[in-house]
């Protein structure tokens, strides 16, 4: 008879719009790895860790409002808000009615890019921004979140 494993803290990571076309779009810039490749690594982090993990991704703002708004039950989030990042007042007003830590997540470095992505919605709500080391970025901030529910500095 197998034990079910009762997982100490639930994650939720959210992608947003064109995420779902890593490995194939801008590679110079957003890198190889596709998205199921990150979230599968991600999986892996949060096994070793007993961390419940999963995963959306969607194209439309709506859509990632509605899914950060029913998710009560997450301790936190990953949250790579992409092009909303310089945008999206309505997705920082729902992160702020979640009151739920966060990181806020970018595969590139948004301070090396045009002048308009340099202004982020989200960052100074984040517990933390991971960016510019391609798919790290969501393993480092992976980390960062569960050090913090965890309570380690």
């Amino acid at each position: 008879m197998s034990e079910k494993v009762k997982h100490i803290y639930r994650v939720k990571t959210i992608h947003g719009p064109n995420l779902n076309l890593l490995g194939t779009r801008e590679t110079q810039i957003y890198g190889s790895e596709t998205l199921t490749t990150i979230n599968q690594k991600l999986t892996v982090l949060a096994q070793k860790e007993n961390v419940f993990i999963d995963f959306f991704q969607s194209n439309h703002e709506g859509e990632l409002i509605d899914v950060l708004q029913n998710a009560h039950d997450y301790h936190g989030f990953l949250f790579n808000p992409a092009a909303y990042t310089h945008t999206s007042i309505a997705l920082r007003d729902t992160l702020l009615a979640m009151n739920k830590p966060f990181v806020e997540i970018h595969l590139s470095d948004i301070n090396q890019r045009e002048d308009f992505r340099k202004k982020s919605y989200f960052s100074d709500i984040a517990l933390a921004i991971e960016f510019g080391k391609g798919a790290q970025s969501y393993y480092d901030g992976f980390t960062r979140l569960i050090n913090h529910l965890k309570g380690d500095k």
